[in-house]
């Protein structure tokens, strides 16, 4: 029996508080010394990344729980105000942590191994000419500063950009006072810099900021102006996309207006230089409509995650871990024909381990195959230009009936889904949406083959998505097959997806939500 002082809260943990202490868990792969140093960078940016959803997604849902009023939701029984001043807390001193590790250990290790951050005080002659001439050519044409007064009321702000407030103090053009300004920096030119390494004083892996030179240059948008400051801010928005399945005529075009609308959802989070003043970051505060709980100051640039092109543009393998190379079972290796490989025995594939490869070659040899009928396939999270998406569009223009259901609501991939299912629609596949009320999450793939004037039923079944840069990152099963049970099981859940029909009952598979909760 269950100890009379245990309350039921105390046996569970905060699924947001359980959420920081994960992205805790990754920052410490950046800490141990026992990492890679660009492999600790990476680890570094991944925090970072996984902090933006964090407050993106669920953050703003807890900020709107709590303005509505509503009771706590979980057994944990914390209510959404108690959940928000813990996520303070530990969200700051995560953050703290993070630029502590950056300035103080990450960046003299990488300027001890010729990978430099040069700092716009620390510029020579020759660097300082040439980024001038890249502001002027490349920087300034697309720069729009904005004076904010009377007539010129605050701007929109995109999530998750890079914006600077500048402090002023002067009469403008049309004789009016001025105290501030906003530059938006250019979302076209990257974040990061390298400096030619022809250059005097400069190596092959020297790198500015984009904030530096907007710094370094600032003055001249505002000729005639005294020059308070420039500060770097940045903030993060309510992304979440609210769509009512039961009313919307066209999921797809409901989700478009929905993404486009999500660049400028409530503010949840400022970020702004250490160095910003008080008056300032009250006045951007006052702005979004946050208070000081939701101000981060950070020593160094707003978006870490930038920091990430650092890892393919140094090179240095020496400082990463040693690539891994997933196997091949060797079914697959001997035989030209994957059909015949997996006819006479199923493959069952543990990824990351071994490779995805497999797989690939079974959809492609499909869309090539004259014997192959039709090709039947779930999609999740395909990615930008993925070859899956471009072996059911080679079999669709060859005329194979290929059927696609895609999963538009896959949470920041939204768009992505929404454009390779207009690629598919295009080359003449049949491209269905989900279930209202559901995601479909399954990953599946049916192959009908014709063999000696019989047809075939081919099968994958996974638990990852069909990515194959997600197959080298995560771990996930895969299974290959040639069983009769389990490609008419297979049939079925398509029939079932796509006509929205009782389906019979299945020998192998438990669908759900019908036979499996």
């Amino acid at each position: 029996m269950d100890s009379p002082n245990l309350k039921l809260p105390d046996y569970f943990i905060n699924r947001e508080l359980s959420a920081l202490e994960f992205n805790s868990r990754v920052f410490h792969l950046a800490l141990s010394e026992n990492t890679p140093l660009l492999e600790r960078l990476k680890f570094l940016c991944i925090v970072s990344t996984n902090l933006d959803e964090f407050f993106e997604i669920r953050v703003s849902s807890l900020k709107q729980r709590l303005e509505s009023g509503a009771a706590p939701a979980g057994p944990d029984m914390l209510t959404p105000q108690q959940c928000l001043a813990e996520i303070g807390t530990r969200a700051h001193r995560l953050v703290g942590e993070q630029y502590r590790l950056l300035n103080e250990n990450l960046i003299p290790a990488l300027n001890a191994e010729g990978i430099r951050f040069i700092r716009r005080t620390r510029w020579t002659r020759p660097q300082r000419e040439w980024l001038s001439d890249f502001y002027h050519e490349q920087l300034e044409p697309v720069l729009s500063p904005i004076l904010l007064d009377t007539a010129r009321p605050f701007p929109r702000i995109l999530n998750k950009s890079l914006n600077f407030i500048v402090g002023l103090e002067g009469i403008h053009a049309f004789g009016r006072p001025c105290h501030r300004a906003i530059v938006q920096a250019p979302r076209s030119l990257p974040r990061l810099i390298r400096l030619p390494a022809d250059l005097p004083d400069t190596g092959p892996c020297d790198f500015v900021f984009l904030s530096s030179v907007i710094h370094a240059f600032v003055e001249e948008l505002f000729s005639g102006m005294e020059i308070n400051g420039c500060y770097q801010f940045r903030v993060t928005r309510n992304s979440q996309l609210y769509i009512d399945d039961e009313e919307v005529s066209d999921l797809a075009q409901a989700l478009e207006s929905e993404l486009l609308a999500s660049r400028y959802g409530a503010a949840v989070r400022l970020e702004v230089a250490r160095e910003c003043p008080p008056d300032l970051t009250e006045f951007l505060l006052c702005m979004f409509g946050l208070d000081e709980t939701d101000l981060y100051r950070v020593e160094g640039p707003v978006n870490l995650n930038r920091l990430m092109a650092v890892y393919d543009l140094a090179g240095r393998e020496d400082l990463k871990e040693p690539p891994f190379t997933p196997g091949l079972p060797a079914r697959t290796t001997d035989s030209d024909d994957i059909f015949a490989a997996v006819r006479d025995r199923q493959i069952f594939l543990h990824h990351p381990y071994e490779s995805f490869s497999p797989v690939l070659e079974f959809i492609h040899r499909a869309a090539q195959d004259p014997d192959v009928l039709a090709i039947k396939l779930t999609l999740y999270r395909p990615g930008k230009d993925s070859p899956i998406v471009q072996a059911l569009i080679n079999a669709a223009q060859a005329g194979k009936e290929v059927t696609v259901v895609i999963e538009l609501r896959a949470r920041f991939d939204e768009a992505s889904n929404i454009a390779q299912a207009d690629r598919l629609q295009e080359a003449g596949a049949h491209v269905v949406y989900g279930v209202v009320g559901f995601k479909t999450h399954c990953k599946i793939a049916l192959v009908v083959r014709r063999e000696q004037d019989k047809l075939k039923r081919y099968v994958h079944l996974g638990t990852g998505n069909y990515h194959p840069a997600t197959a080298r990152l995560y771990t996930d099963y895969g299974l290959l097959s040639a069983d009769e049970n389990l490609g008419h099981d297979v049939h079925q859940v398509f029939l079932q997806l796509t006509s929205m029909m009782q389906t019979v009952p299945l020998k192998r598979l438990r669908q759900s939500p019908f036979q499996l909760h």
